[in-house]
């Protein structure tokens, strides 16, 4: 049976990196080990950074929209000899069809698509950790820290300031009405500026 989930955060345990998927309503997390460009497209996705070229992600979201196939949903099904697999559930004409997919692959087009994402139970049964232990090092807000920080550094290495990703993640702070987190970020944003004039 599958359950509905969500990103947790991507944060580094030891050497590398993971996406944290989260079951709905509880304090569990799946760690998936991604490598570093899996790890950029993901967080390029969640701040809904404009590119100046479509990354590979982008491309095939384009292309499906032009044959009017929409993602209906990402599902996360197995777990294999340590590996994971998953599926795109796609609809077109109202006729769903599914496609095999790499997990990470299928996150980063989940957060750029906001289509749900879900979980086996099976899978939360065999790999999730309790957030709390996952590692002192990247849980809570030393995780977001640590995260946000990965991702200023990976943007800037495809030549995308911090202030662009701020001005994105205001945008989106607003949309979804968290005037806290947005009054935050515009004060990075005004300090960012005074440290350049």
């Amino acid at each position: 049976m599958l359950v509905e989930a969500e990103i947790w955060s991507i944060a580094r345990i030891g050497q590398d990196n993971a996406v944290l998927i989260r079951p709905v309503g509880t304090q569990l997390a799946v760690p998936i080990y991604i490598d570093q460009s899996q790890t950029q497209s993901i967080l390029i996705g969640l701040g809904n950074v404009p590119l100046p070229r479509p990354l590979t992600h982008d491309l095939l979201i384009s292309t499906l929209k032009n044959l009017g196939v929409k993602i209906e949903r990402v599902e996360i099904t197995n777990l294999t000899d340590g590996t994971y697999f998953a599926q795109l559930v796609l609809e077109r004409d109202g006729e769903n069809f599914i496609i095999d997919s790499r997990p990470s692959d299928s996150i980063a087009l989940a957060v750029r698509t906001k289509c749900p994402i879900f979980i086996a139970e099976e899978v939360v049964e065999e790999a999730a950790n309790e957030i709390s232990e996952i590692t002192g090092e990247t849980v809570g807000q030393p995780a977001q820290k640590e995260s946000q920080k990965r991702e200023t550094e990976i943007l800037k290495s495809e030549g995308i300031s911090e202030r662009d990703l701020l001005e994105a993640e205001l945008k989106k702070a607003i949309e979804q009405e968290n005037y806290e987190q947005a009054a935050m970020l515009r004060d990075r944003i005004k300090e960012l500026d005074r440290e350049k004039s």
